[in-house]
């Protein structure tokens, strides 16, 4: 048996390890307080129970080689939907541009186990990319943009979101190698930024990802 199979009907994550003490594993990624009184953290069952630290340098090792960055230049409520959905699909970093501070609650304390990096830029963030090898990809719905439905996006890539409303500055989109659009078919000239960081981020996965690894 393992962790799904302990869960009790209405109780948030898992119990107590069964059996006590005697049978606890004896592995050290394993938290002994987290044993002793059980794990109610959002985290799939390969990771109950773990440290936190445990858990963030497995993903680590998981990452994708691509991350994910976006402007913060007017504090925007998205921010924290973005950080949850690259910890979903093991983004290898993310990157927020302008603003340090930003609304972490809509990232359900996933920031805890992914890099976070701060630039206050997009000079800054355009570096950090070259330095790494990575091809700057804006998404944003203007002229000329190509189609992310029939783009290929690089492997080692940074995908470069805007804020809602403006979307990407057009510094971001001069620092960029390629610039994808999201095809649309109803009244409104956007959609969310959260959302469009997700369909970027899965067309990304759906390229390039080996499915055998995922949970």
């Amino acid at each position: 048996m393992g962790p799904s199979e302990w869960a009790v009907p209405g109780q948030v994550g898992v119990g107590p390890w069964p059996g006590g003490r005697p049978g606890w594993p004896r592995d050290e990624r394993y938290d002994p307080e987290l044993l002793e009184h059980g794990d109610a953290r959002n985290v799939v069952d390969a990771y109950r129970y773990w440290r936190r630290d445990a858990v963030a340098a497995d993903l680590a090792r998981r990452a994708h080689p691509f991350h994910v960055a976006i402007e913060n230049f007017g504090h925007d409520h998205n921010i924290g939907t973005v950080v949850r959905t690259a910890n979903a699909f093991a983004a290898a970093g993310v990157h927020i541009v302008g603003r340090k501070r930003w609304n972490r609650r809509g990232a359900m304390v996933t920031d805890r186990y992914l890099r976070v990096h701060h630039h206050g830029d997009v000079a800054a963030l355009a570096d950090f990319a070259d330095a790494h090898g990575l091809a700057v990809v804006a998404v944003d719905n203007t002229p000329g943009a190509a189609r992310i439905e029939t783009a290929r996006l690089p492997r080692d890539c940074m995908l470069l979101f805007g804020q809602e409303g403006p979307g990407v500055t057009g510094e971001a989109r001069a620092a960029a190698a390629l610039t994808v659009s999201i095809a649309q078919f109803g009244s409104t000239r956007s959609i969310n930024a959260g959302v469009a960081a997700g369909i970027a981020m899965h067309t990304w996965i759906r390229q390039h990802a080996d499915l055998n690894t995922a949970w």
